[in-house]
């Protein structure tokens, strides 16, 4: 942090005459600065040069000289940040410019002829586009006169928008104040609020702890946090925003291309995404929409698609607009990942940990390019909240490879048809009683592995998963096959099976059954990480048996900790809260499954020390995402962790 010192400004008044600023305005004036120059590191840059507690200690004092002297407030403050106190209602805005909306096109035809379209009108044989991301946000126009950000509005109905200027101002990335030189007179930024993945995620932990509703998902998030009318609330959520074009723009030249006006509006400063390329004719722009959609899981926002845009200037404005949408431009959608169903009927799945999961069984649907059947409703609390009832047309979103879920039912077409579902008090697969434990919306069947045959077989095929055990060629239908001819009553059982046993399992030839019984003998070589996972211990993840592990380096140690009132020995070691040491403590002190271990330990093997940990990264915690061109996600976790990091969920 650089000091300033007590001096007097020496700035030129209205009638341009020199006149001395007291020292409080030049300190207020370098606070400002200094500190939107590190908002900028830290939420734009992601580089942040000062620690959390310098910066702290310098919002404070602003805030103090703030309070001392209102009348000196800066309208670039980052104090404006925070919040305000709630506003009566939202003026209305008219835009300057109509904020338009885009045509969309769905295939590789549809790029094709927009392509053939572009080409017609300019009469040109080759044509270049920016292509770039469509935002699963909300579009927002933001004003700048002389650099300075004075105003904000909702795209509304492409004409006349809200002015949301007190909650914009919340969202840190944001410039107050425009970087840079040659600053236009008045610069009308276009672009989108957003929520990241991870933040809304927070947002949703938070309401849910509150007791409050939670959010279908990031974009209603962005848009009713946009539509605080206590923009205090906004600043809560922490927004974001990419630039992605211009409105009207006064005193400055616009250079030629789209392409290039991106990297002059992030030139001033304003966050514009680097998922962006210029791509050559429809050929280029569908290279580009393949690369992103196969990148997409691992993005940390919502996209829908892409959007392609006539990169030349001068290009755009021949071809001009139609009615609603510019003929240079197009988006191009993926498939839908939310479509609308009904519901057949509502049934239970038993889980591994006895969890009674209501599923819905829908009217077949094509969401994300994949026909969908199912659709979880999670538990009873959510069931309730989200009133689904058997014969609903209900909205069903699936995301990625994220299982299908029901996401509300549409009221317009409920009918006195529709029948609600009640939750079975016994388990639909073995009879036990079903129970709930205090503090869970779980419901549980509490016959265990021992009497319920759906724990069992989901509890094995955990334990053989890659994470786990790791036994290849043991699956689902493998597994339920053993359990259903009882070959198979635990785990330690599938250790015990010959040949013989093999070959009793439906479409089973001797080559698989050779290959299943090698797989078997092989995964007997295992780790103690890997022993931990695989016994499906609740609320521990892989990341808890690496700290035990990382910690206490053998399995007796592991157990006799697990053994110490509520397993208060085991929240000695890092990240392992409470709740995680309560249900480690409940497992190891069942005889059923310490008595399961000592059977598994006649089979497996480990011969491991704890590893040599550096310092490297000591104190760092990473959160890895998506795929990495060299290496798995396990390994770069494995070098993080070696190099003395934290790897979270």
């Amino acid at each position: 942090m650089r000091p300033l010192a007590h001096f007097w400004f020496k700035l030129t008044n209205i009638e341009g005459k020199m006149v001395e600023q007291p020292n409080h305005l030049a300190r207020m004036a370098w606070l400002v600065n200094e500190i939107n120059h590190h908002i900028y590191n830290y939420h734009v840059l992601d580089s942040p040069t000062i620690p959390d507690s310098a910066y702290d200690q310098m919002f404070g004092e602003l805030q103090a000289l703030e309070a001392s002297h209102p009348e000196a407030v800066s309208q670039d403050s980052p104090t404006f940040r925070v919040g305000a106190a709630p506003i009566p209602e939202f003026m209305q805005v008219d835009h300057a410019l109509p904020m338009l909306s885009l045509n969309n096109g769905f295939s590789d035809g549809d790029i094709v002829a927009f392509e053939g379209r572009v080409r017609d009108g300019l009469s040109v044989k080759e044509i270049a586009f920016s292509a770039e991301l469509k935002f699963d946000g909300l579009a927002i126009s933001l004003r700048y006169e002389n650099g300075l950000f004075v105003r904000a509005a909702t795209r509304g109905d492409g004409l006349t928008g809200e002015d949301v200027t007190a909650n914009i101002r919340t969202i840190k990335v944001i410039p107050l104040r425009l970087r840079g030189e040659d600053i236009p007179a008045v610069l009308e930024v276009r672009g989108e609020v957003l929520m990241f993945k991870d933040d809304f995620v927070k947002m949703n932990e938070r309401l849910r702890a509150a007791g409050e509703q939670e959010k279908a998902n990031p974009r209603n998030a962005a848009a009713g946090s946009l539509r605080q009318l206590d923009s205090r609330e906004t600043a809560k959520r922490n927004l974001r925003f990419f630039a992605y074009g211009v409105g009207v723009v006064e005193g400055a030249q616009l250079p030629d291309s789209h392409s290039a006006t991106l990297d002059w509006l992030q030139g001033f400063g304003l966050p514009v995404s680097s998922e962006r390329s210029v791509v050559v004719g429809a050929a280029g722009a569908l290279e580009f929409f393949r690369d992103i959609g196969n990148r997409r899981k691992g993005l940390p926002f919502d996209i829908d698609g892409v959007v392609y845009k006539v990169n030349s200037r001068e290009d755009q404005e021949q071809l001009g607009f139609v009615s609603r949408a510019p003929r240079f431009a197009l988006a191009h959608k993926f498939p839908a990942e939310e479509a609308m169903t009904t519901v057949r009927a509502i049934e239970v799945q038993v889980g591994r940990t006895g969890a009674i999961t209501p599923v819905a069984r829908l009217a077949p649907v094509i969401v994300g390019g994949v026909e969908v059947t199912n659709g979880t409703l999670h538990n009873e609390n959510e069931l309730r909240r989200k009133d689904i009832r058997i014969g609903d047309t209900v909205i069903v979103r699936r995301a990625g490879d994220v299982i299908p879920e029901v996401v509300s039912y549409v009221p317009e077409y409920r009918t006195a048809e529709v029948r609600e579902f009640m939750m079975p008090k016994n388990c639909p697969v073995c009879g036990s009683t079903v129970v709930r434990i205090e503090d869970e919306a779980v419901m549980r069947c509490s016959g265990g592995w021992t009497l319920c045959k759906a724990q069992r077989k989901a509890g094995l095929e955990h334990f053989a998963s890659r994470i786990a055990i790791n036994i290849d060629g043991l699956g689902d239908k493998q597994i339920a096959q053993l359990v259903d001819k009882d070959i198979v009553k635990n785990a330690a059982d599938i250790f015990k099976l010959s040949m013989s046993d093999i070959l009793k399992l439906d479409r089973m030839a001797d080559r698989s059954a050779q290959n299943l019984h090698g797989a078997i003998e092989k995964a007997k070589s295992t780790t103690l990480i890997r022993f931990l996972i695989s016994l499906g211990i609740r609320n521990a993840s892989e990341g808890t048996a690496k700290r035990l592990f990382n910690h206490f380096g053998e399995l007796d140690a592991i157990i006799e900790a697990a053994k110490s009132p509520r397993g208060v020995e085991l929240m000695k070691v890092d990240d392992i809260g409470e709740v995680v040491a309560l249900s480690i403590h409940q497992f190891m002190t069942d005889p059923a499954n310490i008595s399961l271990i000592e059977e598994l330990r006649k089979h497996l093997y480990w011969s491991e020390q704890k590893p040599e940990v550096g310092t490297a990264l000591a104190g760092k915690t990473f959160v890895l995402t998506g795929t990495f061109p060299t290496m798995s996600r396990e390994a770069a976790a494995a070098l993080i962790e070696a190099a003395g990091g934290k790897v979270s969920d």
